[in-house]
């Protein structure tokens, strides 16, 4: 899943893709590079993000899924809290929904799921992107977090969600210290067991630097997101979200390689 942010404020590029034209283009570029989904969001939720209208956010992402839905032959996601951006967004060409609050962001995101029909993505995040890193604190992190998402999975489902439309994302980053996060990627073989296609999304993300600290600016954070988009794949994930696709992508097939290799040695 290639990440397409469509604002002038995402914690790694926000602004670069905020024009149609300037958008379009990086759509192109990561389609050629392998990508499989496109990402669209027209709200950062990064860390001390403020919120934006419905209207702006509208605005900023309804054009450029129109214009890529014409081009045709990649599927696309909205990335999105608001039940009325969805809507718009699947009326235009999307069909998948991937919120962040994990349907919990507005009174009728769960009916709104259900009478989509596409595909949902049920993130875990504490709090709100203004305030979620303010000391988060658990006594079981991967328990508390598999636990919501699997209860999430299942209103869902109560509300008419069909239960092969539902993705999980333990939202890595969101309301979680490096500590919560490195407990919750080694722990994901136990959510991929719940039965759900799961989407890991954790590329650039500031906890990599308190690993590496020398990886100060998001674009020096390749190395530590590719690390986790192969645990991921070894994990089970069904997809990982990334802003840098062909390095993911030659990353994958050289672990695909590998794998045979050691296959036909055993």
């Amino acid at each position: 899943m290639g990440i397409l942010n469509a604002t002038p404020d995402s914690f790694s590029d926000g602004g670069r893709f905020l024009g149609l034209e300037a958008a379009l283009a990086r759509a192109e570029a990561m389609i050629a590079q392998g990508a499989d989904v496109l990402d669209i969001g027209g709200e950062s939720s990064r860390p001390g993000a403020t919120p934006v209208s419905e209207a702006e956010e509208l605005a900023r992402v309804i054009p450029l899924i129109r214009a890529l839905g014409r081009r045709g032959g990649i599927p696309l996601s909205i990335d999105t809290r608001k039940p009325a951006v969805a809507r718009a967004a699947v009326a235009a060409g999307a069909t998948m929904w991937n919120d962040v609050t994990g349907l919990t962001g507005a009174p009728d995101s769960l009916d709104t799921a259900a009478a989509l029909g596409c595909d949902i993505v049920l993130m875990h995040m504490r709090g709100e992107p203004a305030t979620m890193q303010k000391a988060p604190r658990y006594d079981d992190v991967v328990g508390e977090v598999f636990g919501w998402l699997s209860a999430r999975a299942e209103a869902a489902q109560a509300a008419g969600v069909a239960r092969e439309r539902i993705w999980l994302d333990p939202g890595i980053g969101f309301g979680k210290t490096t500590a919560h996060n490195l407990a919750l990627l080694g722990a994901l073989e136990r959510l991929v067991g719940l039965g759900f296609p799961v989407l890991l999304g954790a590329s650039r993300k500031g906890f990599i630097r308190a690993i590496d600290p020398v990886a100060t600016e998001a674009t020096d954070r390749l190395g530590g997101s590719l690390a986790i988009a192969l645990a991921g794949r070894q994990a089970g994930c069904a997809m990982v979200r990334v802003h840098d696709v062909r390095e993911t992508v030659q990353a994958f097939k050289l672990a695909a390689r590998i794998d045979s290799a050691r296959a036909a040695n055993v």
